[in-house]
C-alpha cells in the first residue's frame, strides 16, 4: 500500500513538472499567452490539476448534458473558461481572451498526451478513470449473475485470410495472443451472394436475409429504390424479417449496425435511430466520454490527425504511383475521422457501460477497418494501421470485463470480407451506367444509383438522425440536417407515380450491378429482352470486365450468361463454358438461390473475377469493395473461445452463422434461445442450410487467391 501511494505521489509529481514545462513551451510560442517564470507555470499546472479534481466534476454534473447534446464541443469551451479562471487567480500567467485560453487547452492536451505516451505515464489509466470507474458507479446496482454473457464484436470487412496475416505481422496484437494463448480459435465462413453488410447482418441477427439482394436495388413493388443504410429503409427491411425473437432480443444491446436483432438497448443503429421510444439512445450512454476534461480535447486533436493522415496516405499513393487507387477528396477525410476516431470511441464507452451492466449478449460492428479498406485498399500499411486501432479498441473492452457483474465470452467476427481491384470505369473508361446508356441507345430514361457505398457516411447520417430524436435546439438542428440528407438520398425519396418511373434503373453494390425495368410488371424474362431490347444480354455478357449475366428464361429458368457458355442453374446443365467456373464450386448454388428471391432484380450483373492477380472490377468507384461473386469478400471469420463448439463441416450463409450464436447463449444458460439451433444439421444431403432454409451445395470454398462464391 505504501508502495503504491509512492509511486502514485511520484507520477502525480512527475506529471505537474512535465505540465509546467509544457506550459513554458507553449508560451514561446503561442501569441495570447505567457508565462513569467517556470514557478508561474508549475502554479498554473498545479491548480489545473485541482480544478481537474474537484471543480471539474461538480461542474460537469452540471454541464454534462449541454456537453453531450453539442457533440463535446461545450466540454471545450468550459476548459477555456476554466483556464481563464484560473490564470485570473495565478497572476504570473497571461491570457488574452477566450479563444486564446482554447489553443492553450488543445495544445497542452496534443503535448501531454505525447509526453505521457512517451513516458508511459498513463498506461491506460486515464480510459480507466474516465470511463471504466465512472461507469462501475452508474451501474454498481447491477445484478451479478453467473450465467456468461456473449459480446459480439464484429470488424465490418475484415476477410479471413487478411486476419490470418495481420495474426501473424502484428498488426492486430491483442486478437493474436488469444489465439497463440489457446483461448481462441479462428474460424472461416462463406457468406451468401450478397457479401455486403445489410444482408450479411441481417442473416447474423435475425436469422433470415431472404429477398435482400444487394446493398441497393429498386423494388417494383414499391415504386421506389431501396438502400441498405439509409434509417427508413433500414427500418423497413427490419420489419420485414423480425419476429421478435432475433439473436439480442433477451436484454441485449445494439450498438452501430444496419439491422438491431430485436434488442431492446440500441444506440447508433440504422433501423432504430428515428425511434424516440428505445432505449440507449445517442447521450444516454456516451455520457462517460465526456467526463473528462480534457477527453473532447484531445478527440478533435486525434479527428485533425486522422485527416492529415489521410491525406498524407492518398498523397504518398500518387507519389508512389501505387494501383490501384481512387481519388480520396471531397468529405471523405472527415467521414474517415469519424468513422475511425469519434465512432470508435463511441462504441467503446457503450459497449463497456453494457459489460458493466451485466446485459447478456451485444453486438456491435467496428465500421473503421472496412471505411479505409475500400478507398486505400484492403491492406495498405494506413488501412493495417486502423486495423491495429480496432485491436486496441477490442482489447480494452475485454479489460473491462473484469469488472462485469458477469463473466463474458468474446467473440470477434466480419460479416463480409473485401475484393480488391480497379474499378470498372478504370479498366474500361465507362461506368456500368454508360454501358447500358450504350446498349439500349436510350439514355434519358435511365435512372442510375452507382455512387460508392459509404457506410461511414451512412452512420454519420445515422447519428445526426439519432441526435435528432433528442427534444434540444441541439438535436433539431440535427434533424434539419439529417432531413435535408433524406431529400438527396434516393433510397429515402416516396414511392414514384407510374407515369414518372425509369425505363430502366442501373444500381451497384460492390463488383455487383442489378439492372430492372420498373415500368415493366413482375421480372421481365430473357425472352422479353431479346424482343425489346437485343443488344442489351449479347453486349454485358460478351464484355470483359463481365463474369456473368443472371436472368430468367421464360423456357430454361435461371440462366447465367457468358461470354462462351450459359449455365441452366435449373436443369443443372451447361452449355459451352460454364461462366460460374472461376467463381467456387457453391457459386451456382448462391445465384440460384438469389434468383428466387420475389424482389430479383430483372438482370443481375457479376464483374469478372482474375484469378491470378486476385482482383474484381467494381461498379462503384472503390479500391477495396464487396457485394458480388469473386476472391476474399465472401470469406469472413468466426473467432471465437475453444470451449463453445464450432461445426466441422463448412459454414454457409450468415443465417447459419445465426443459430451457432442461438446455440452458443443457450448452451451458456440463456432462456429464450432454441436448444437445438447450434445443431447446424442441413438438408438430406448434406448441404448447410441458408438464412431463409433454401439449400446450398456442398462443396469446399475456394482456396485463398483462388475464386471463391459471394
Amino acid at each position: 500500500m505504501r508502495n503504491g501511494s509512492v509511486q502514485r505521489l511520484g507520477r502525480i509529481v512527475t506529471v505537474l513538472v512535465v505540465d509546467a514545462l509544457l506550459l513554458l513551451l507553449l508560451a514561446a510560442i503561442l501569441p495570447g499567452f505567457s508565462a513569467d517564470s517556470f514557478w508561474a507555470a508549475l502554479g498554473l499546472a498545479v491548480l489545473l490539476g485541482l480544478a481537474n479534481a474537484l471543480v471539474w466534476p461538480l461542474l460537469i454534473r452540471v454541464a454534462l448534458p449541454f456537453t453531450v447534446a453539442t457533440l463535446g464541443l461545450g466540454a471545450l469551451a468550459l476548459n477555456g473558461l476554466v483556464l481563464l479562471a484560473i490564470a485570473g487567480v495565478d497572476r504570473g500567467v497571461h491570457v488574452r481572451g477566450f479563444w486564446s485560453a482554447v489553443v492553450v487547452v488543445l495544445a497542452l492536451t496534443a503535448l501531454s498526451s505525447a509526453s505521457s505516451a512517451l513516458l508511459a505515464l498513463d498506461s491506460g489509466d486515464l480510459w480507466y478513470r474516465t470511463v471504466v470507474r465512472r461507469q462501475l458507479r452508474r451501474t454498481r446496482l447491477a445484478v451479478e449473475s453467473d450465467v456468461p454473457g456473449i459480446l459480439f464484436l464484429e470488424i465490418d470487412g475484415l476477410a479471413h485470410e487478411v486476419l490470418q496475416r495481420a495474426l501473424r505481422d502484428g498488426n492486430a496484437p491483442a486478437l493474436a495472443r488469444w489465439v497463440r494463448d489457446g483461448s481462441h480459435r479462428l474460424e472461416r465462413w462463406e457468406t451468401d451472394w450478397s457479401s455486403q453488410t445489410g444482408a450479411c447482418q441481417a442473416g447474423i441477427l435475425h436469422g433470415d436475409n431472404h429477398d435482400m439482394p444487394a446493398f441497393r436495388w429498386w423494388e417494383k413493388d414499391r415504386g421506389k429504390a431501396i438502400v441498405t443504410n439509409h434509417p427508413r429503409d433500414a427500418e423497413e427491411l427490419e420489419r420485414r424479417r423480425s419476429d421478435g425473437r432475433g439473436l439480442l432480443h433477451a436484454d441485449g444491446a445494439s450498438r452501430a449496425n444496419i439491422l438491431s436483432g430485436d434488442a431492446p438497448h440500441s444506440m447508433l443503429t440504422m433501423s432504430t435511430v428515428l425511434d424516440r421510444r428505445r432505449q440507449g439512445r445517442l447521450g444516454q450512454d456516451y455520457f462517460a466520454y465526456f467526463a473528462s476534461p480534457y477527453g473532447v480535447a484531445l478527440t478533435f486533436l486525434r479527428c485533425l490527425g486522422e485527416i492529415v493522415v489521410e491525406r498524407f496516405a492518398a498523397i504518398e499513393q500518387r507519389r508512389r504511383d501505387v494501383r490501384p487507387r481512387i481519388h480520396r477528396g471531397g468529405s471523405y477525410p472527415l467521414v474517415r475521422a469519424f468513422a475511425t476516431v469519434i465512432q470508435l470511441d463511441l462504441q467503446v464507452a457503450a459497449v463497456t457501460a453494457d459489460v458493466l451492466a451485466g446485459r447478456p449478449v451485444v453486438y456491435t460492428t467496428f465500421l473503421a477497418y472496412d471505411e479505409v479498406a475500400h478507398h486505400s485498399g484492403v491492406e495498405r500499411p494506413d488501412t493495417l494501421a486502423v486495423l491495429r486501432r480496432v485491436d486496441r479498441a477490442i482489447a480494452r473492452i475485454a479489460a473491462a470485463v473484469e469488472h462485469a457483474p458477469r463473466p463474458y465470452e468474446l467473440v470477434v467476427l466480419a460479416d463480409h470480407g473485401q475484393s480488391q481491384g480497379a474499378t470498372f470505369l478504370q479498366r474500361y473508361d465507362e461506368s456500368l451506367e454508360q454501358l447500358v446508356r450504350r446498349l439500349v441507345g436510350d439514355g434519358d430514361a435511365i435512372v442510375a444509383e452507382t455512387a460508392a457505398s459509404d457506410e461511414g457516411r451512412g452512420q454519420l447520417t445515422a447519428g445526426l438522425a439519432e441526435l435528432g430524436t433528442r427534444p434540444t435546439v441541439t438535436g433539431r438542428a440535427a434533424k434539419a440536417i439529417a432531413d435535408r440528407r433524406d431529400e438527396i438520398e434516393a433510397g429515402e425519396q416516396p414511392a414514384l407515380p407510374a407515369a414518372e418511373l425509369p425505363e430502366i434503373a442501373v444500381m451497384a453494390s460492390g463488383n455487383l450491378g442489378l439492372i430492372s425495368f420498373p415500368r415493366e410488371p413482375g421480372r421481365v424474362t430473357l425472352e422479353q429482352l431479346e424482343r425489346t431490347r437485343p443488344g442489351l444480354l449479347d453486349g454485358l455478357r460478351s464484355h470483359p470486365g463481365i463474369g456473368f449475366v443472371l436472368v430468367r428464361s421464360e423456357a430454361d429458368g435461371a440462366v447465367a450468361l457468358g461470354g462462351r457458355g450459359r449455365h441452366l442453374l435449373d436443369r443443372g446443365v451447361v452449355e459451352g463454358e460454364d461462366p460460374l467456373a472461376p467463381f467456387g464450386t457453391r457459386a451456382a448454388d448462391h445465384v440460384r438461390r438469389t434468383d428466387r428471391f420475389p424482389r430479383c432484380p430483372d438482370v443481375v450483373v457479376n464483374s469478372a473475377y482474375w484469378t491470378d492477380v486476385d482482383e474484381v472490377a467494381a461498379f462503384e468507384e472503390l479500391v477495396g469493395s464487396h457485394g458480388g461473386l469473386g476472391g476474399a469478400q465472401a470469406l469472413p471469420f468466426v473467432l471465437h473461445p475453444v470451449g463453445l463448439p464450432w461445426p466441422e463441416e463448412e459454414v454457409v450463409g450468415s443465417g447459419t452463422v445465426h443459430r451457432i450464436f442461438c446455440g452458443w447463449l443457450h448452451r451458456l444458460g440463456h432462456d429464450g434461445y432454441d436448444p437445438f439451433a447450434g445443431l447446424v444439421a442441413g438438408p438430406a444431403d448434406g448441404a448447410l442450410a441458408s438464412g431463409d432454409g433454401a439449400p446450398h451445395g456442398q462443396g469446399k470454398p475456394a482456396a485463398s487467391g483462388g475464386a471463391a462464391p459471394e
